[in-house]
């Protein structure tokens, strides 16, 4: 199998080790259907603000990691977000990141009061292509033009990136191509991941798993499409042997993840790295089969088939 090169030389714009990521904060103004962490927000514990000046001072001290990632449901609900942004500035982060749906972005006002504290990376949730897709997953109605406003705000800053994430469900996947091309406007637009959704839990209650023979041509599209418009493309939780030349954007990498402990025993019950070729197969980084999807679609002994080890 002959992998095609990317043609953007930003395809590892963003390397995960350089980061860290702490929850800071669990909760959120959107309802979308496929939230992994919806069953869970109202116990889990976002890290407090001495957990968080912790591993600030620690930074400041040993430099180990140049990105900081603010995340946990929104965090733009948090009022003192600048404040924690301009602490991280000072304790060396040479990048401040938020994992947002953007809404709250598209006050102009706010917006800049973000980047003028220090954030400069902005991680913003597309669901879908056009409004009324996405409003029915998100179910806020509003939320695409919010959102979509927002990432063209941040287009006005110097020094400011941004990077979209499309999470692959039954209701979104057939959508693929065309939010790489609603968002080919933006100018500070480095980055577009696709993450397959993935349930939390063992069985796919709510139907939002589509098969990945459905999602394949629709999210090679995507991948070319985002790729020819120079952007970095990244691609979560899909089998590398079916992604053919396209196996390059396959990056299942994460940054150092800072969470409440108890929020693991739930996301092991996802049961990745399942495949009938697993123990010859010579990817790795490929995550195979989680266990709702088997239990869904079966094994695709017939069509997954193993690589050589790697070079």
């Amino acid at each position: 199998m002959t992998a095609r090169v990317a043609t953007t030389t930003a395809t590892r714009r963003f390397v995960p080790e350089d980061y860290v990521e702490v929850t800071v904060h669990f909760k959120c103004n959107l309802a979308c259907e496929h939230c992994m962490i919806e069953g869970t927000m109202d116990w889990l514990r976002p890290e407090t603000d001495q957990q968080l000046g912790r591993i600030l001072e620690a930074n400041a001290r040993e430099r180990r990691w140049k990105g900081l990632t603010l995340t946990g449901a929104e965090v733009t609900l948090r009022r003192d977000l600048p404040d924690l942004a301009r602490a991280a500035k000072a304790s060396g982060f040479e990048h401040v990141r938020i994992q947002t749906h953007g809404m709250r972005l598209a006050d102009p006002a706010y917006c800049r009061e973000l980047v003028e504290a220090g954030i400069d990376e902005y991680f913003v949730s597309v669901t879908a292509a056009d409004a009324p897709t996405h409003d029915a997953i998100t179910k806020v109605a509003g939320s695409f033009d919010r959102t979509l406003r927002g990432l063209e705000n941040l287009d006005a800053f110097d020094g400011v990136v941004s990077l979209t994430n499309t999470v692959i469900t039954a209701r979104s996947y057939h959508q693929l191509p065309a939010v790489v091309d609603r968002l080919s406007h933006l100018k500070r637009l480095a980055q577009m991941e696709f993450w397959t959704y993935w349930p939390m839990r063992e069985t796919d209650d709510k139907d939002l798993i589509p098969s990945h023979l459905d999602v394949l041509p629709f999210l090679r599209d995507a991948i070319a499409r985002a790729d020819s418009h120079g952007r970095a493309v990244e691609v979560k939780n899909f089998p590398e042997c079916l992604l053919g030349d396209d196996g390059w954007a396959l990056d299942n990498g994460q940054p150092k993840l800072v969470i409440d402990p108890e929020f693991w025993a739930e996301f092991m019950r996802n049961g990745f790295h399942q495949c009938v070729h697993k123990a010859y197969c010579g990817s790795r980084k490929c995550l195979g089969l989680n266990t709702a999807y088997v239990n869904k679609y079966g094994w695709h002994s017939d069509v997954l088939v193993p690589l050589p080890p790697e070079r």
